[in-house]
């Protein structure tokens, strides 16, 4: 099957989850569904290079992965909700990841959720406490 280029391929920043990433990183994303197991993460966490070959990782996405460059996993194809599995086992908090993923430091990425929270809080009130999206 051939993979056409879509629109959303060409917007800078943008890592679309869609068929062609998703086939790509199979092996990183069936990783990272393992950590839905504790011995899994206990696994990973004990020798993580070792875990990534019992997957057969290819060589870009195990340097990823054993840096911890979300980022990268991203641009992969990394599932996002299955790499907030890997953010816990390997030190990281998820404003680390949200960081990462907007190149950023960590510091920075926390000030602007605690900007973004004040408009929410603002607006939270403006309805009376009640919030429907």
């Amino acid at each position: 099957m051939a993979w056409e280029e879509k629109p959303y391929h060409k917007i800078p920043g943008t890592y679309v989850f869609d068929g062609k990433r998703s086939a790509n990183a199979y092996k990183l994303n069936k990783m990272l569904f393992s950590f839905n197991r504790e011995e899994n993460r206990k696994a990973y966490e004990a020798d993580p290079a070792t875990y990534a070959d019992k997957y057969g990782l290819p060589a870009d996405q195990k340097e990823a992965l054993l840096k911890g460059d979300f980022l990268e996993l991203l641009r992969q194809g990394g599932n996002i909700y299955y790499m907030a599995k890997l953010a816990i086992p390997a030190g990281f908090s998820v404003q680390d990841v949200g960081a990462a993923f907007h190149n950023i430091p960590t510091d920075d990425f926390k000030q602007h959720l605690l900007d973004q929270s004040e408009d929410f809080q603002k607006k939270l009130k403006d309805r009376e406490g009640y919030w429907h999206g």
